[in-house]
């Protein structure tokens, strides 16, 4: 079946020129993006229930931009005001340059990951033993980051900050898309939740990631692409291939 219409369930990318806009030329697909999930801040109120107090810490760690405006509006929430001395480790350059919308940019205590691994943190963090580390997150969250520190004597204390939810796709309007891509297993949950008879049948699904995989699989569907493999490490590359071979 010829892919005509594909929904990728992402934020629209903000460069004009990317790998989806290079599909839709190449292919003559068209393309929506829509997300599947959106994020609530937890109180001031709630975040207290886990007994954290963001000063009994000297470094942030922030997977995403998302985690560092949450974490300073906690704080604001909280009359907690943020010392000068934080340190802040964040999962990658991008994340790290965002910080300058709360604080004063400083090198000297922002670090971040080369290559968007965590493992890349680990000699800045072998630097300063006695750091205490607070990490941002969601309610719904991916315990590897955890464990990888943990192996590594790294004690890091994760603090919740927001929650993941469902968003709510518009009453009436269907799900006419040839190819849907997932990336996470809360975008699983979302149109499981949304479309709860929702069968295979033509459609396509392009996954990443083994835990989206799994959710989507327990869901009853097999996906149709998969990413990241060997040959295909984006799942931009997994879907052009797939496209390709349509031809």
């Amino acid at each position: 079946m010829k892919i005509q219409k594909m929904l990728v369930s992402q934020a629209s990318p903000t460069l004009a020129h990317n790998p989806y806009a290079d599909m839709e030329s190449k292919f003559g697909v068209k393309i929506d993006f829509r997300t599947l999930i959106h994020t609530e801040g937890l109180s001031g109120v709630e975040f207290r229930l886990q007994r954290i107090n963001p000063l009994d810490y000297t470094a942030v760690i922030m997977t995403s931009r998302m985690a560092i405006d949450h974490y300073f509006r906690i704080c604001e929430e909280m009359r907690i005001q943020v010392p000068e001395s934080m340190h802040y480790y964040c999962a990658s350059e991008a994340v790290a340059n965002y910080l300058q919308k709360h604080i004063q940019y400083r090198k000297r205590k922002v670090f971040f990951a080369e290559n968007n691994h965590f493992e890349d943190l680990l000699p800045a963090m072998n630097r300063r033993p006695n750091e205490k580390y607070l990490m941002v997150m969601s309610d719904i969250h991916n315990d590897h980051i955890l464990h990888m520190f943990a192996e590594k004597k790294i004690i890091i204390t994760p603090a919740v900050m927001y929650r993941t939810v469902s968003s709510q796709w518009p009453e009436n309007e269907p799900l006419d898309y040839d190819m849907i891509v997932l990336f996470t297993p809360a975008g699983v949950t979302s149109l499981m939740h949304n479309f709860p008879q929702l069968k295979q049948g033509d459609k396509v699904f392009a996954c990443f990631g083994q835990n989206t995989i799994t959710a989507l699989q327990e869901a009853g569907i097999q996906p149709d692409i998969i990413a990241p493999t060997p040959e295909c490490p984006s799942i931009t590359a997994a879907i052009n291939n797939y496209l390709e071979a349509q031809l």
